[in-house]
Order: structure tokens, then sequence, then C-alpha cells
């Protein structure tokens, strides 16, 4: 069974910067997409960023020019690092992976950033 593990959520100031990290263990194949979503309370899940594995990226409106997603194909690894974080981007984010035939999500980080 496929396993996607996150880490790198935490409190920080607003302003302040932080480093997602999600790593697919038990897979033996390449994913088509990884991505980061993320939800808060009382609202629908969100798309946050996405990135194929030819290298094609996606980006919410409201991460454009703050975050930057990253992968390592041989790794089966997806990272987001979020720099100018506000009050807003507070929520918890998971971890996406899509293949042909679905898709596997990562138990979730904690974001918080505070005012």
């Amino acid at each position: 069974q496929v396993q996607l593990v996150e880490s790198g959520g935490g409190l920080v100031q607003a302003g302040g910067s932080l480093r997602l990290s999600c790593a697919a263990s038990r897979s033996t194949f390449l994913f088509n997409v990884m991505g980061w979503y993320r939800q808060a309370p009382g609202k629908q899940r969100e798309l946050v960023a996405t990135m194929s594995s030819g290298s094609t990226k996606n980006y919410a409106d409201s991460a454009k020019g703050r975050f930057t997603i990253s992968r390592a194909n041989a790794k089966n690894a997806v990272y987001l690092q979020m720099n100018s974080l506000t009050p807003e981007d507070t929520a918890v984010y998971y971890c996406n992976a899509n293949a042909d035939w679905g898709d596997y999500w990562g138990q979730g980080t904690q974001v918080t950033v505070s005012s």
C-alpha cells in the first residue's frame, strides 16, 4: 500500500516561511501529478499547487509569487516552499498524489500563521 507522509507544518508569524515535505512510501511507480491542497475550518478543501512528473506547475492565484512547488521524482517526494505567509494561509495542508487509477492523500499537517 502507498503511504503519503507530510511534515514541516507549524506555527509562524506573519511574513515568515515554512517548507512542507511529502514523501511516498511503498511506491514502485511514478505519480502523474503530485501537489498540495489545504482546508481551513468551515471551508472547502482547495488546491494550492500541483506539479506533474514532466515538471508542469499549477498554482492557485493566492499562492503565485509566494509559494514554490518542487518534486524529487526519484524519491517520489513533493515539497512546498511557502514565503510571506499571512493568517489567511492558516489551514491543514494535505499532500496529494495522482495515479492513473486514482488519488492518494496524506494525513495533513497544520499550518498556523499568527498576526
